[in-house]
């Protein structure tokens, strides 16, 4: 494949700007994450918990025009806490895949405040075909608040105040997990300075192009939220030529950064994971509302929106559709 097929360009140049700008700038892939690992329906009741309720929404977000999902998943036993278990998310793969035959799946290694950092690499057994892939320590405090009755497994609210200790070492060792799986990496970027980490990444081939960057801004400990903070980062992005961006703007930010990504020639992340609101003082119904807003406003800036043939083409995966049975595979073996 070649750049011409989908992949990057110098994306800080605005003389390749204003070039691209007449001749377009291709499809632009929408990603949804689905529910998110923090908050669960005690911040939105439309946030999808059970592996049935995520297949649910991520089938209305594929209709409404994402190409990609992003999938955590929550304990059975007690559906306010987030889970990385691989048997749960091999189950929510294989929904996911019932229902929407060719999206992209895209499992998290992130997980939530629960979390420790070994059991991220069990993710990777249930086999998707992208992985987030955090790019440096991820610091942050927060409220998570009440949940009550009649919601199920209910729980006081609980104030976060933890940092995420990703080192280079762990961060290898999760490329090289997924590298041998035939994962792609989608690279979590907070800021410029972990560029660094991308390029030794590359340095040492444990990732392949396109390389794929998620810019997650609006985050506490991430780049601010701004049209200058954005272009920084395009400009210090390494081998952009190579390289694939999207953006997923936190809370409010959603809608002005995922739209100012559309205008860039960029890719999108929306969902209930990163805003549970549609607009000011209205909560979202679903993922589909956010989706489909996003679809409209990219064909009114001339972008098309790429369906999941078109995506995989993109990012430079399989054109087979990954396929689930529910349990985990004969492949799937110990990490």
């Amino acid at each position: 494949m070649t750049s011409q097929a989908g992949w990057g360009w110098p994306y800080g140049n605005p003389y390749e700007w204003m070039a691209r700008t007449r001749t377009g700038f291709g499809p632009v892939i929408i990603t949804c994450a689905l529910s998110g690992g923090v908050q669960g329906r005690e911040a939105n009741h439309h946030i999808p918990e059970t592996p049935a309720e995520i297949a649910e929404q991520a089938h209305e977000a594929y209709v409404a025009g994402a190409s990609v999902v992003h999938i955590h998943g929550r304990r059975l036993q007690n559906l306010g806490e987030c889970t990385l278990e691989a048997e749960v998310l091999a189950e929510i793969n294989a929904m996911v895949r019932s229902r929407c035959p060719d999206i992209i799946i895209n499992n998290t290694t992130g997980g939530g405040p629960t979390t420790v950092m070994e059991d991220r690499f069990e993710t990777l057994l249930a086999l998707p075909e992208e992985a987030s892939l955090n790019m440096g320590p991820d610091m942050s405090r927060f409220r998570i608040g009440a949940r009550t009755s009649p919601l199920p497994h209910p729980h006081d609210e609980q104030e976060y105040d933890e940092c995420l200790p990703f080192t280079y070492g762990l961060i290898e060792r999760l490329a090289q997990a997924m590298l041998e799986r035939g994962i792609k990496p989608e690279m979590e970027i907070y800021h410029s300075g972990q560029f660094w980490v991308t390029r030794s990444l590359i340095e040492k081939e444990l990732v392949h192009p396109p390389y794929l960057h998620q810019f997650v801004m609006g985050y506490q400990t991430s780049a601010w939220p701004t049209f200058d903070s954005v272009l920084n980062l395009l400009r210090e992005l390494p081998e952009p030529e190579s390289s694939v961006f999207s953006i997923a703007g936190i809370g409010p930010f959603q809608l002005p950064l995922t739209t100012l990504s559309i205008m860039l020639g960029g890719h999108v992340r929306v969902g209930l994971e990163d805003n549970v609101y549609y607009r000011h003082g209205e909560r979202a119904t679903g993922n589909g509302q956010l989706v489909e807003r996003t679809a409209r406003i990219a064909r009114e800036l001339n972008r098309e929106v790429a369906s999941p043939d078109e995506a995989r083409e993109i990012l430079g995966l399989s054109s087979t559709p990954s396929s689930y049975s529910g349990s985990l595979t004969a492949s799937a073996v110990e990490i």
